[in-house]
């Protein structure tokens, strides 16, 4: 095959990679971009979007299933479920957007390479498909190869025992679930899974689920789970599984199907980082503030670069990645970086938690207090706002709720915005919304909360 050169060569076509990508060819960049797999990496094809599609699919079958026991006076016979049919129409919107992204990096004119790349130097790449093999030569590079699940010596990926590539791949609904991990990625297809009918049961080595979130967010999120008879066990270890029966140190647990979400893992190795000897921080690849590593013109953004490990952090790199390149002068700021999860209810958190900063208070305003949460029947959960006393400036929004990820661009634009909490207090809000919630958690911090 003809080897390739290019401006700028971008290895994986996730998030931040196709992005890097598309905002490089606006730039005018001569980019290719190689990938393995179809464009959108794990977040498009194995990740954030079918797990949010199996999620909506699970909360509107739940709907339905709960609505006889419900006040709202509606009766309806017992539905069922086709999961195949879920699963293909699922599959159905990932092909749509594997279409959407690789006519967006077309249109900016940058190529596409399917292949698996590997490091022959720090300008030099050699792409092997099923065809042979090519080389291609570039002023720059970006390593965005994202990340993998973490698999378990004792629960090797196969069979019953699934990631959450396999359990999105479902075609029927396991009467019995064991999750082992009560992270967020456990906890939402644990939860999903739940609400289509599974016996769903979490294995927490932690004293408590969603150990990365404070405790009064996942409070909400347990009292959930208990509602919906999702078994939780924590300060508990997997230990191994055999016929059907999970072992753990806490005693033996049922399962049809075992899915292990324990974290995931940069995805470097076969990539030829370690032969560059680039500077590492833990498995990540350390990179400065243009998220350049420790060797001039390779580049690193995503997963690859350590926590958070979120789609949307990995694109803003991206875009400023391709505009560093291309001469503009930026550089990488993370300090309004939004995070949800997709639990029931969400939690969407931006910025800094309380006690975080020193010379910060918090204020609240629950939603059993908000009219719009009291008419679609969630009254759980509240919005926190994190602000510096010296001069009310909000450094960090917290909720737990209902639809809350739809609130989520809120929280990071009032805090890249630099807002005070008197800018929101004067912010005329919708009624009835949730979104009155930040508006009165920032009225009740100033002393005057109207409906609380």
């Amino acid at each position: 095959m003809t080897d390739l050169t290019c401006k700028l060569l971008i290895i994986g076509a996730g998030p931040g990679g196709y992005v890097c990508a598309i905002r490089a060819g606006q730039l005018g960049l001569d980019t290719i971009i190689v990938d393995e797999a179809a464009p959108g990496g794990t977040c498009l094809n194995v990740g954030c979007i079918p797990s949010k599609a199996l999620i909506h699919a699970a909360e509107e079958f739940h709907r339905i299933t709960a609505v006889n026991d419900g006040p709202l006076g509606i009766q309806a016979s017992a539905p069922q479920i086709d999961l195949a049919q879920t699963v293909a129409w699922k599959d159905g919107i990932v092909n749509r957007l594997n279409t959407g992204v690789s006519g967006l990096m077309k249109k900016a004119g940058a190529r596409f390479v399917q292949g698996r790349a590997r490091f022959l130097d720090g300008k030099t790449v050699v792409v092997s498909d099923d065809d042979g093999e090519r080389e291609i030569r570039a002023e720059h590079i970006v390593i965005a190869s994202g990340s993998a699940p973490v698999e378990l010596p004792f629960l090797p990926f196969g069979g019953d025992i699934l990631s959450s590539t396999e359990a999105l791949a479902l075609t029927e609904v396991p009467d019995s679930l064991a999750v082992v991990g009560g992270g967020y990625i456990g906890l939402e297809l644990g939860t999903a899974f739940a609400k289509l009918g599974s016996k769903v049961t979490v294995v927490e080595a932690a004293d408590r689920i969603l150990p990365s979130y404070d405790k009064a967010l996942t409070a909400p999120v347990a009292k959930r789970l208990a509602a919906l008879d999702v078994t939780v066990m924590t300060g508990a270890k997997a230990q191994g599984f055999a016929e059907g029966v999970l072992q753990t140190d806490q005693g033996e647990v049922a399962a049809d199907k075992v899915l292990v979400t324990v974290g995931r893992r940069p995805r470097t190795a076969g990539v030829g980082v370690e032969e560059l000897a680039l500077t590492l921080d833990g498995p990540f690849i350390k990179i400065d503030k243009t998220c350049q590593t420790s060797m001039r013109g390779i580049y690193a953004i995503g997963d690859v670069t350590g926590e958070p490990m979120l789609a949307h952090r990995a694109m803003a790199q991206g875009e400023m990645v391709a505009e560093h390149i291309a001469g503009h002068a930026v550089e990488w700021d993370k300090r309004a970086i939004p995070a949800v999860c997709f639990t029931d209810p969400e939690i969407a958190t931006c910025g800094a938690l309380p006690g975080e900063i020193e010379g910060t208070k918090s204020s609240e305003f629950p939603f059993m207090a908000n009219g719009r949460a009291m008419t679609c029947e969630r009254e759980d959960g509240f919005i926190r706002v994190v602000w510096r006393e010296s001069d009310h400036a909000i450094v960090g929004i917290q909720a737990v709720g209902a639809q809350m990820s739809e609130l989520s661009a809120a929280f990071s634009l009032a805090i890249e915005m630099g807002a005070c909490l008197e800018d929101i207090a004067a912010t005329i809000h919708a009624h009835p919304t949730q979104s009155e919630g930040l508006q009165e958690a920032c009225l009740r911090a100033l002393g005057h909360a109207l409906h609380i």
